[in-house]
């Protein structure tokens, strides 16, 4: 008789027997997605502000008949290579994500699954970078690949938030009145991530020297409907300050909302700068790391008005009682 095949474990089930991280090790894989989902974005700008988006004119290789950038592509080309080589640092930090939040003790199924979004994000955005270069820096996908990259932002930012907490059933920390003010603020500003990159697209960035077509829409108008959305958005965070402090809410949410306002007013600064001066480089990279921050800013208030508590341990199921044998029943 032939003995039973023994069960290979998957890789991370075997890491997950072997190691448990700490919760401050955890935290830090989290933290360190973030970090890497902000400079992919801001390297990204860099790309589009320098004239590199056709550094290398194809995809997955970087030219017709190679793989990575070569001297006679220039700056141009490692610059965009550059970016490309960024993309396998960021998924490394998912990866770590990962493989912390698998090996938690106990075991934390929704970080795991946070994890793995950020990881199938991240593979739709490469794809989706690559189209963006076969279709030569066609706007409206530019602009969906910066959406995509901020869509990654939003779940490596929650992700690092529940590293913080436990998994328990959320518990509001404020009213139904005044979560909906901060659903608004997060709504609101949605709309003006999704209006900048119209400005973007219309504007005179394009991300390379050659004639690359821009959206068909008014850059001006734009540009003010743009200026509109952010002041709707201070003025929503500026009176969701005020109620935080009429209701007495606890401590968090009343400093994440005064961080909040001091990176909207830096930002809406930068992008009055930028707009009276022509938009010089620097300050653009500045106004879409702000952007980033601002997102980040929101999605951190959104979640401090609730609190999700550790899930309590199970007791251990108790013995059976022991069975006596029919001697000892006699006896008794």
């Amino acid at each position: 008789m032939s003995k039973p095949t023994a069960i290979v474990p998957n890789p991370l089930a075997a890491i997950a027997a072997r190691w448990t991280p700490s919760p401050r090790t955890v935290r830090l894989a989290a933290l360190a997605a973030l970090l890497m989902s902000i400079v992919i974005i801001v390297t990204g700008g860099a790309v589009r502000l320098t004239g590199s988006g056709l550094g290398c004119d194809t995809w997955p290789k970087c030219s017709g008949d190679s793989l990575i950038a070569t001297r006679e592509m220039g700056l141009h080309g490692a610059i965009e290579f550059g970016n490309r080589m960024l993309t396998y640092v960021l998924t490394a930090a998912v990866g770590w994500t990962i493989i912390a939040a698998r090996s938690a003790k106990p075991r934390r199924r929704s970080l795991t699954r946070l994890g793995w979004l950020q990881f199938f994000v991240v593979l739709a955005n490469a794809v989706l970078g690559g189209i963006t270069v076969l279709l030569e820096l066609n706007p409206y996908i530019v602009a969906g690949h910066f959406l995509a990259a901020t869509a990654l932002l939003t779940v490596t930012a929650v992700t690092w938030e529940r590293t913080g907490e436990g998994d328990g059933a959320p518990r509001p920390l404020a009213g139904p009145r005044v979560r909906a003010l901060a659903w608004a603020l997060a709504a609101v500003t949605a709309v003006l991530v999704v209006a900048g990159t119209v400005v973007t697209g219309a504007g005179p960035h394009a991300g390379d020297s050659s004639e690359v077509p821009r959206m068909g829409v008014d850059w001006e108008t734009v540009t003010r409907v743009h200026a509109l959305l952010a002041w709707a958005v201070v003025l929503l965070t500026a009176a969701l300050w005020v109620v935080l402090r009429a209701v007495d809410a606890p401590a968090a949410p009343r400093r994440r909302i005064a961080l909040l306002m001091a990176v909207l007013l830096a930002q809406g600064a930068i992008g009055y700068v930028q707009y009276l001066t022509d938009l010089p480089e620097v300050l653009v990279g500045l106004h879409m790391l702000g952007s980033c921050l601002v997102w980040v800013g929101v999605i951190r208030v959104l979640l401090s008005l609730r609190e999700r508590p550790a899930v309590a341990a199970e007791p251990p199921v108790p013995p059976a009682p022991r069975q006596e044998g029919p001697a000892v029943a006699a006896a008794l």
